[in-house]
């Protein structure tokens, strides 16, 4: 693949993204197909388990890299870190479940922000700006779902946080905060970008339209594994490879696969111990939100200190 192409690449993604939106519309929602059901939660959860995290399933080559920054051989180091960060948020998301899932969806907005839309401020200069574009495009995630279907996303709130944290939530909602807030960030998005509307075509309108649509894990599901995840693995096959982006995501594939199946694996078995203490739905937003968490923020702090170190 070409400099070129692979610079379009956003745009063409948000394309294709958007011709998916509209499939899953004409398959589930024109026919009223009922896909709020345990059924399609545990299809969601095989598609997150596999497709969507396997694009952070080369953090143990950055995390290589990263050891050499500190002039560190023993790679033994990298991993008893990164897996004691995540063992950390799962146990500090115990005992302090509504601060970790506040924590978790700040980051994780700022985190989509960055990696969907990181090609659209390529000649944006002020940090500061990147900064509130990067947040403001991820929070469209976070909050859309609170504005189009708020019992169904408070119900996955009451299951994995606490009722301080949700008592929040509707008392935001009885003041039409989300609703604010969401036309708050389009219009952020909008105005820093400038003449570089490029999302503003297919993949923000399709953001919107999934979770006007669709139930609130389900949407979830299909930016996170189809647009979130794909862009993130294209553009690392591009690293892998700059000259052949086929023989990248070739590379990918091989490298990604070992780390892919381990956690898929304890996201499985993980699932099978909850089973026994709650049902299934509950079990799966457990093992799907709080799994994440613990993988997002080593993941996160990998890449913070990568890109630290490599300036």
């Amino acid at each position: 693949m070409k400099k070129f192409e692979f610079d379009n690449f956003e745009f063409r993604h948000g394309m294709w993204f958007a011709v998916l939106v509209i499939v899953l519309y004409g398959l589930f929602a024109k026919n009223n197909l009922i896909i709020n059901n345990s059924a399609t939660n545990l299809i969601c959860f095989f598609l997150i388990a596999t497709i969507g995290v396997s694009h952070g399933s080369l953090d143990n080559y950055k995390g290589k890299k990263l050891l050499k920054f500190y002039k560190l051989k023993n790679s033994i180091i990298f991993y008893l870190s990164y897996i004691f960060v995540a063992i950390f948020i799962i146990f500090i998301w115990k005992f302090l479940p509504s601060f970790t899932l506040l924590a978790f969806l700040l980051i994780a907005a700022y985190h989509f922000g960055k990696e969907d839309g990181f090609n659209s401020l390529s000649k944006i200069k002020l940090s500061e700006l990147k900064i509130v574009y990067y947040f403001s495009r991820g929070a469209i995630i976070i909050i859309s779902p609170l504005v189009f279907h708020p019992n169904e996303t408070i119900e996955i709130f009451t299951v994995i946080s606490s009722d301080l944290f949700v008592n929040s939530i509707l008392f935001l909602k009885k003041y039409y905060f989300f609703e604010a807030m969401l036309g708050l960030v389009l219009l952020s998005c909008f105005f820093i970008t400038g003449k570089q509307y490029t999302a503003f075509i297919f993949e923000i309108p399709s953001i919107l339209a999934i979770n006007y649509f669709f139930t609130p894990f389900f949407a979830f599901t299909i930016y996170f594994c189809f647009l979130h995840s794909i862009r993130h693995i294209i553009s690392l096959s591009h690293e892998l490879n700059r000259a052949n982006i086929k023989k990248g995501f070739n590379m990918f594939v091989n490298k990604a696969l070992p780390l892919s199946l381990t956690t898929a694996i304890l996201f499985i078995l993980s699932l099978f111990f909850l089973l026994d203490l709650n049902q299934l739905n509950e079990a799966i937003f457990k093992v799907i939100f709080i799994g994440l968490a613990s993988l997002t923020f080593p993941h996160i702090l990998l890449e913070y200190l990568v890109e630290k170190n490599e300036r």
